[in-house]
């Protein structure tokens, strides 16, 4: 039997943290984040990350990784992750995978071996510097829908950071993104993942990612930025963060202040709305009413669990 390992997803500021927690405590876990931002040291305010306190004495792993300045792959995601479970497992304990970076999620519940690709350096200048315009991205885009359609289909047209990464891909190793995943898949999945997602209507969602946004603003994320930017003069991947490219705009004069927050909560919200479609492929995911009572939620992943 595999042991079995629990995944809560979600959209952006639908309470994964908070529940993670509490299950946690609950099912004497530890937790695994698949948050693409997190991993990255001094990216504090902007990606959400749960301070100490909120952490209420849980492990957490897969936080505070890496530079802001260093290239992070998938690859080395998943390598990480299935390390940590291993550790988490060794004691006893139950592994809890929390995150909303989808790829970061399918890598571990469906094994995808991504290659960890030797970066052509001079390409990836060539393709950023192309997709700074719009009609430069949306060029891009088509040229990824040419090489692997099925990956462009489950993008935004504006996700710059992964339609780089198909194009990368292929230029890289010759093989698209999705025969990369057809062929991984074949490999047998090393866990039991039991795989939930919060749900809450849409209305909601919006109303508390406009909010946390405004948090946000008042916790220091500016203050935040600026500090980023004094330590790490480069470091343009954790920059195509949501929260982190606005605010960068607003500093260097592009933007007012006002314009750049109202541009991080749409952008916030459009990125909930692709991580819902994202999600809603998953094979076997659970929904769970993120409006209702935490306790009742821990309740339907136990049952599954015991």
């Amino acid at each position: 039997m595999k042991p079995k390992v629990i995944v809560i997803v979600g959209p952006t500021a639908s309470g994964k943290t908070s529940l993670s927690i509490e299950l946690a405590k609950q099912t004497n876990g530890e937790i695994i984040s698949s948050d693409s931002m997190q991993i990255y040291k001094d990216m504090n305010i902007g990606s959400a990350k749960p301070t100490i306190e909120e952490m209420q004495g849980i492990k957490h792993y897969l936080i505070d990784e890496v530079l802001p300045t260093e290239r992070f792959s998938v690859a080395e995601y998943k390598k990480r992750a299935e390390k940590a479970i291993e550790e988490i497992l060794k004691k006893g304990k139950t592994p809890i995978i929390v995150g909303g970076t989808g790829l970061y999620v399918n890598s571990l519940i469906y094994g995808i071996e991504y290659e960890d690709i030797n970066l052509d350096e001079k390409y990836r200048e060539k393709l950023m510097k192309k997709a700074e315009t719009q009609s430069g991205l949306e060029e891009l885009y088509r040229e990824a829908q040419k090489i692997d359609e099925l990956a462009a289909q489950k993008i935004s047209p504006n996700d710059k950071k992964r339609i780089i990464r198909i194009l990368e891909i292929y230029h890289s190793t010759g093989k698209t993104k999705t025969m990369q995943e057809l062929e991984s898949r074949k490999n047998e999945v090393k866990y039991d993942y039991k795989i939930y997602c919060i749900n809450m209507p849409r209305d909601i969602l919006y109303e508390r990612i406009n909010k946390r946004v405004d948090i946000m603003i008042e916790q220091g994320l500016i203050e935040e930025v600026k500090s980023l930017l004094k330590k790490y003069p480069s470091f343009p991947t954790a920059m195509q963060a949501i929260g982190y490219k606005e605010i960068v705009q607003y500093l260097n004069g592009s933007w007012g202040r006002l314009e750049a927050i109202d541009k991080i909560k749409q952008e916030s919200r459009r990125y909930a709305k692709r991580q819902i479609t994202w999600f809603k492929r998953i094979e076997n995911i659970k929904w769970i009413d993120g409006l209702d009572k935490m306790q009742n939620n821990i309740n339907i992943i136990l049952e599954e669990l015991h």
